[in-house]
């Protein structure tokens, strides 16, 4: 079985990986940069995946799970380049959803 991590290990994780490098965090620019690159990637995945492009038979065979954890990780150094805590992030925006768009969508 898989070991699920809560925010702060993964956040630990990528620093202590990341600390290791002489060069350590990207700039925001390059980290939004490199986000970018990143989402563009998933979204090709997902469209070899579920849309009407196939791959090319010389294209290497990646998945939607490795593009995602990919993000993730970009999404967390760049979160702890600029000292922020994903977990109080994700607090925040969930609080935003769940009060303004409770009567969004259709409820089961």
């Amino acid at each position: 079985m898989q070991k699920e991590f809560t925010t702060k290990e993964i956040q630990k994780r990528v620093d202590d990986y990341i600390g290791q490098f002489k060069e350590g965090y990207f700039s925001p620019l390059a980290m939004i940069a490199r986000l970018t690159e990143e989402v563009g990637e998933l979204a090709r995945e997902v469209n070899h995946h579920y849309g009407e492009k196939p791959k090319k038979t010389t294209e290497k065979e990646k998945t939607i799970e490795e593009e995602l954890g990919d993000v993730l990780f970009v999404i967390t150094s760049f979160a702890n380049s600029l000292d922020i805590d994903l977990s109080e992030s994700f607090d925040r925006s969930m609080s935003k959803f769940e009060t303004r768009d409770k009567d969004r969508w259709t409820r089961k």
